[in-house]
C-alpha cells in the first residue's frame, strides 16, 4: 500500500505539525505515514485525514499488487 501524504501535504504547502494540530492525529501517526513506514493506521485517522485535505481515499493511498 502507498501513501500519497508526503506528495499531497508538499501540493497543500502544509507541515506535519500544522495538520497533527488541526486534526488532532498523533504527530507519530501523521510522520509514520508521511515516511511510509506505518504498518497500521486507525480508521477514523484515514477519515479525518481525507476530510482535512479534502481528498478521496484512493487519492491518500494506492493498492500495491495483492498477494497471491
Amino acid at each position: 500500500m502507498k501513501c500519497h501524504l508526503s506528495k499531497i501535504m508538499g501540493v497543500k504547502r502544509l507541515k506535519i505539525a500544522d495538520v497533527a494540530r488541526d486534526t488532532g492525529i498523533n504527530r507519530g501517526t501523521i510522520t509514520r505515514l508521511y515516511n511510509e513506514t506505518a504498518t497500521r493506521v486507525e480508521l477514523e485517522a484515514i477519515d479525518a485525514l481525507c476530510t482535512y485535505l479534502d481528498v478521496p481515499i484512493g487519492e491518500l493511498f494506492e493498492a500495491g499488487e495483492l498477494i497471491k
